[in-house]
């Protein structure tokens, strides 16, 4: 992989997995990197998911891939998502 298609890929990532906390209710207590990897993660997967059903290429913009990334995402957020613990 060129140095480009890295880069490219930290963007996406970032952009995927920042739509994935957007679509999630609430506070969610993960970082900046880890949103970023589960967002690549999101991205990678959805794409492979839409290509195994047939949507992968199509003209303009492929809004039901970004869809399942951006699912992918959410739930992506939410698993590693750790709330925080309440003493009594």
């Amino acid at each position: 992989m060129e140095i480009t298609g890295i880069i490219s890929a930290l963007f996406i990532g970032i952009a995927i997995g920042g739509l994935g906390r957007l679509v999630v209710p609430g506070r969610q207590h993960i970082s900046l990197l880890m949103t970023m990897l589960v967002g690549m993660a999101a991205a990678l997967v959805g794409t492979f998911a839409a290509s195994l059903i047939g949507v992968a290429d199509t003209a303009g913009i492929d809004w039901i891939e970004l869809a399942l990334q951006v699912g992918l995402a959410g739930a992506g957020v939410t698993a590693l998502s750790r709330r925080p613990k309440v003493r009594h």
